[in-house]
């Protein structure tokens, strides 16, 4: 593992602080005295906030991905991986109570902010719904994969969202546990779904076992 640079140090100085007190409330002030880094040595690195931010929302995608990548690699079962993706809410619950979630805060600032780089925020929501869609569709919800990646999506934001509202750690451990029963519920369709379309497959097979073994009747 490489070592990190003072870049680096920069990058995730400046993450923690727009998480915690917004990209608009943070300034440059705020981050090299975070480093300890004098204004000329800082201006070395970076010209202006907004390049900062690039490099943030740069890290964060690259952490996400590579996030997703151990959890795929760890669950065995696509129902496992999801399981993860609700659990985080659970690991994080001490600074989602106190600042809410890192995307989502990130993305409705810049949002109202109108920022350039709103969209590039964005795709880290993008990345958990393509996942997550993945993660459904190898569940057997091929037709619905999508919305049920986009409910749990919404769903775990406004658990974050409420969570910090009320500082209340017991509704997210609670909400969690409703995530994981309705998912339980998905699980325990698919399989049925499962189930039918091989009994039909099998039927399917038979029939046409039964009309190819009467073709080859007739022909003799």
């Amino acid at each position: 593992m490489r070592e990190k640079t003072t870049r680096d140090h920069i990058v995730e100085a400046a993450d923690q602080l727009f998480y915690r007190q917004g990209y608009e409330h943070t300034s440059f002030s705020d981050i090299a005295d975070v480093v300890q880094l004098s204004r000329g040595n800082f201006y070395y690195h970076f010209k202006t906030k907004d390049e900062i931010l690039d490099a943030v929302i740069g890290a964060r995608l690259a952490n996400t991905r590579m996030m997703l990548e151990r959890w795929e690699s760890e669950g065995k079962h696509p129902a496992d991986r999801i399981r993860s993706f609700i659990h985080i809410l659970v690991a994080n619950r001490a600074d989602i109570k106190r600042y809410g979630c890192p995307v989502g805060t990130l993305c409705s600032e810049l949002a109202k902010l109108n920022h350039a780089a709103q969209a590039e925020a964005n795709v880290l929501f993008t990345l958990f719904r393509t996942w997550l869609r993945k993660q459904f569709t190898l569940l057997g919800h091929k037709a619905d994969a999508d919305d049920l990646a986009m409910h749990l999506l919404a769903r775990t934001q406004g658990v974050a969202a409420l969570a910090n509202a009320f500082n209340d750690e017991k509704f997210i451990r609670q909400e969690v546990k409703l995530m994981c029963d309705w998912l339980e519920l998905h699980i325990a369709s698919a399989t049925r779904n499962t189930a039918r379309e091989q009994r039909r497959a099998r039927a399917r097979g038979a029939r046409t076992e039964a009309r190819d073994h009467g073709s080859l009747e007739e022909a003799e």
